[in-house]
């Protein structure tokens, strides 16, 4: 079967894949098996990316690849970024299952493993979101971590190109979910990291955007956007100062924040989840969670869509 992007937010919602990654997890880690993902560089600002994964854990009877373009340009030709497909096979036979548009479920998944992390990392009392950038992603990141923080009543929304940002915060108020809340395009990102309880990056920046000094006691940031050890989202003295967790140990290879920085790292969000590690200390520390894309939870956002959607064509 063939399902399209379309047909994804009607498969799941940003709720029910945060509770699905967050009871699995724990439970098929060990039986998941992700190699590294492969990079090529494929031009001078775009890459071809394969992300493969296989469970032998009867919960999750799949094998699973995932293939990412992505060309940090597209934003002149109005076309997003990152273009994936997801193709999946039945595990005990090898047959091909589904074969699923996952421009779309990788933003779902990465917008969701982020509320995840921010489940454990972000004080429970977290009034205001920075998100800086406003790609395809942002209104995911926003909107997920609304979900794990219901007490958020301020959204600033940061972009290199301020009219983005307009839009984004414009499109934002109109939608039900954000009834109540303050949404506001703001140009000064200093100034809004230093009041914000999370800062949630989605950016292909190469130079550090948010600074360490700016991080108040108790913040959370939330970095996505890098995946090659060029890019970078804050600088130094943001991870020095907080307690940092990765969705993947490949993210202290790839991610340009930690440049295999591997002793800085705490953990791994399934040792969170699991309760191996501690996530939050106290109201006053500094967190930072640091994802490049795990194929594990690729796979996972694959089973809840093609499970959904062959119970609903029953």
């Amino acid at each position: 079967i063939s399902i399209s992007g379309v047909e994804i937010p009607r498969l799941i919602t940003h709720r029910s894949l945060i509770n699905h990654l967050q009871k699995m997890l724990p439970m098929i880690a060990a039986e998941t098996h992700s190699p590294l993902r492969h990079i090529h560089r494929t031009g001078n600002s775009s890459s071809f990316i394969l992300m493969p994964s296989w469970s032998t854990s009867p919960l999750l009877p799949y094998i699973g690849a995932k293939l990412v373009t992505h060309h940090s340009g597209n934003s002149a030709v109005n076309l997003p970024g990152v273009h994936a497909v997801y193709a999946l096979f039945e595990s005990l036979t090898g047959r091909p299952l589904a074969f699923i548009d996952a421009t779309e479920l990788t933003l779902y998944r990465t917008a969701c493993v982020s509320a995840l992390a921010s489940s454990y990392l972000s004080r429970e009392d977290s009034a205001t979101l920075v998100a800086v950038g406003a790609g395809a992603l942002a209104p995911h990141l926003v909107k997920a971590h609304l979900i794990v923080r219901p007490n958020i009543k301020r959204i600033l929304v940061w972009n290199r190109t301020h009219e983005k940002a307009g839009i984004m915060a414009d499109n934002l108020r109109k939608d039900p979910q954000f009834r109540g809340i303050s949404v506001e395009c703001v140009s000064d990102l200093e100034e809004a990291v230093r009041s914000g309880d999370i800062i949630t990056c989605a950016t292909n920046s190469e130079v550090a955007l948010v600074k360490g000094v700016d991080l108040k006691k108790g913040a959370h940031l939330d970095l996505v956007g890098s995946f090659t050890p060029a890019m970078r989202e804050c600088d130094e003295e943001a991870v020095r100062r907080g307690r940092v967790f990765v969705d993947t140990e490949a993210a202290a290879v790839e991610a340009g924040e930690l440049a295999g920085a591997v002793d800085v790292v705490e953990g791994e969000l399934v040792d969170v989840v699991k309760g191996e590690k501690k996530g939050r200390m106290n109201s006053e520390e500094i967190t930072v969670f640091k994802s490049v894309g795990s194929a594990m939870v690729d796979l996972l956002a694959a089973q809840i869509v093609y499970e959904n959607y062959t119970q609903q064509a029953i």
